[in-house]
């Protein structure tokens, strides 16, 4: 187990990410407080790893931190088949991301106004 400060995970993430996917885990430490794990999926040998992949598609999708493609690489399905699994659940395919949202609002109309 190795252990990076802030600074240094800031400096240089590959090298943290790295040293996670050799070693079991990385101790993310603020000063002397550890605060959070990195941890390589694939060495935790979870039962079902694509299962939690889709999972976790799935509740970033939502809160509007990945796109509709990204989720759907992260899930490991097609466009149409993660619109599929979102529509089956309830989620809304457009207008998680509020900023997004907001800045096609604002390109919309200046297209508009543009068009006059």
């Amino acid at each position: 187990m190795q252990a990076f400060n802030i600074r240094q995970l800031k400096n240089n993430p590959s090298t943290a990410l790295r040293a996670a996917h050799k070693e079991d885990m990385v101790v993310v430490m603020n000063r002397d407080n550890p605060i959070a794990l990195l941890v390589d999926l694939e060495k935790m040998a979870l039962p079902n790893l694509d299962a939690i992949k889709e999972a976790l598609a799935i509740s970033l999708f939502k809160e509007g931190v990945i796109s509709l493609g990204s989720a759907a690489r992260m899930a490991k399905h097609s466009l149409s088949e993660m619109m599929t699994l979102l529509s089956s659940l309830s989620i809304p395919l457009t207008g998680n991301n509020k900023k997004e949202a907001k800045n096609d609002l604002a390109t919309l109309r200046q297209f508009l106004n543009d068009d006059k």
